[in-house]
């Protein structure tokens, strides 16, 4: 199992990459201020561990996005700073950058995994084949795309639609952080394993992951079939409408109160 010193130095050579030299983030409270402890060789050469700070949760570390980063107080904002990243080789093959679209205040986000060809093309999230079946899916709960917030873990389409890396999660994840701040909402449908494994930290099946309220950071969660996967296996299409009638009853839930 990890220690947290690997956890660290995983996270720290992650933000280092990403976002310079120095990497700051606020802690949950002075004692759980660890790096200043952390032995110096957990920590890459060019970072003095006294200017890293981690928010620590439960036995994970929790980096938080950039102090630049930080400043943005709207997703256009947000949008403005980002949408240029070259901090993972995507950066260098996409066409557009999709940050996401919908409900700056919406009570349900709604993420999937990465951009395919047609939001790379257009810069906008799930408006291809899954995207329509998507549009399908929330009107089936009576939910209207503006209602709610669209967005990928990934912002730059993979090439030929592959699996997302595990470092280009790491490197994207942050800047989901900061939606999910802004947005503030109330529930997450995670469409795909890819989504709700980087989300949840989970390695477990659909089949485990579906049906169960999980916690994102305070924020009821649900888990679902992608819907690229309901093109290749109709049959899914009843499952993906039982877990959302229940995102449905919940929201109605917290709606009535």
């Amino acid at each position: 199992m990890p220690t947290i010193a690997d956890e660290l130095k995983r996270y720290v050579q992650q933000q280092v990459q990403m976002h310079g030299r120095v990497v700051y983030a606020d802690a949950v409270d002075p004692a759980s201020i660890i790096v200043a402890d952390a032995e110096e060789s957990a920590l890459p050469d060019m970072v003095h561990p006294e200017a890293v700070h981690a928010d620590v949760i439960g036995d994970s570390i929790r980096p938080v996005v950039n102090e630049e980063m930080m400043t943005a107080t709207t997703l256009d904002a947000f949008h403005a700073q980002i949408n240029t990243c070259m901090k993972c080789p995507l950066g260098g093959t996409r066409t557009n950058f999709v940050f996401g679209s919908g409900n700056p205040d919406a009570d349900i986000m709604v993420i999937g995994e990465a951009p395919g060809a047609d939001e790379d093309a257009q810069g906008l999230p799930f408006v291809g084949r899954a995207g329509q079946l998507l549009t399908k899916i929330l009107e089936s709960i009576e939910l209207q795309r503006d209602d709610v917030y669209i967005c990928n873990i990934l912002k730059c389409r993979p090439p030929n639609n592959r699996k997302p890396l595990a470092g280009e999660t790491d490197s994207c994840e942050p800047y989901l952080w900061k939606q999910i701040e802004l947005i503030k909402p109330k529930f997450i449908l995670a469409l795909g394993l890819t989504a709700a494994h980087t989300l949840l930290k989970s390695s477990e099946t659909m089949s485990a992951l579906r049906g169960t309220i999980h916690d994102y950071q305070g924020i009821k969660t649900l888990v679902t079939y992608h819907p690229a996967a309901l093109l290749r296996n109709p049959e899914w299409k009843k499952l993906v409408w039982e877990d959302v009638k229940f995102l449905r009853s919940l929201y109605l839930e917290v709606k009535s109160s």
